[in-house]
């Protein structure tokens, strides 16, 4: 139960923290407003590290379904400890979103556009080209898993205080460089959470959840975390001798 706890919290943490930066510079008269895509990088990077941090010491913060999967693949973690973060990151992905909800109700009600309703729940594509989308979103969560296991490394000795740190910035950098296409989920718990969220809420003058998408940031990023989780464990360490 602390394990599930530690990862519903955790969880919890990242989408208020992450979803909250996009409602701060999408939403209508915010202080942020317009603040642009390095605000939400940044924003969603220090969300992830904050988020290791809390939890990071009772059930190592995977906050994620893909990074859960990814250690399953490698022999990490044994299914049934899998299914307990599972549960613990769709449920607290969810409360986020509500928490983000309330605290920007004003702003939701202020805003006339719904796709930028949405786009603070989940991620949309910039070109909806369904297989380009596919393989950005595995092409991103399999860097995020190099990322995580290479900065873990005992070699690095940087796996304490400084990791969730390191986090982060892997998360900031993945945005940067490959969110532009799809608005890099690489985290199936972090859109569809909220995404549900976003259907059940009553959020003022919403429009489609787009539920035809919701697919490609579950399923891509399972996928992304297990073939980055492989590349790194059983092909980059044996090559170097790790």
């Amino acid at each position: 139960m602390d394990l599930l706890m530690a990862e519903l919290f955790g969880t919890m943490i990242l989408i208020l923290l992450g979803d909250g930066v996009v409602a701060n510079v999408v939403l209508s008269k915010n202080k942020g407003e317009g603040g642009g895509w390095i605000v939400i990088t940044a924003g969603w990077g220090f969300a992830v590290a904050v988020a290791v941090y809390v939890t990071g010491w009772v059930s190592g913060a995977h906050i994620n379904p893909a990074v859960t999967i990814a250690f399953v693949a490698i022999g990490q973690l044994d299914v049934g400890t899998a299914f307990l973060y599972f549960i613990g990151q769709f449920i607290g992905a969810f409360l986020g979103a509500v928490l983000v909800f309330i605290a920007y109700f004003d702003h939701f009600k202020a805003t006339d556009d719904p796709g930028l309703k949405l786009a603070v729940f989940s991620t949309g594509p910039a070109i909806r080209n369904i297989p380009m989308n596919f393989i950005t979103e595995v092409i991103g969560t399999a860097m995020l898993l190099v990322g995580v296991l290479g900065i873990f490394n005992a070699n690095n000795g940087i796996a304490g205080g400084l990791g969730p740190y390191a986090v982060g910035i892997l998360v900031f950098s993945i945005g940067l460089s490959l969110g532009g296409p799809t608005g890099y989920a690489i985290n199936p718990a972090r859109d569809l959470g909220p995404r549900i969220a976003h259907a059940i809420l009553p959020i003022p003058g919403k429009g489609s959840s787009d539920w035809e998408y919701a697919w490609v940031p579950v399923v891509a990023p399972l996928i992304g975390g297990v073939v980055g989780a492989i590349l790194y464990q059983f092909i980059f360490l044996p090559m170097w001798g790790g």
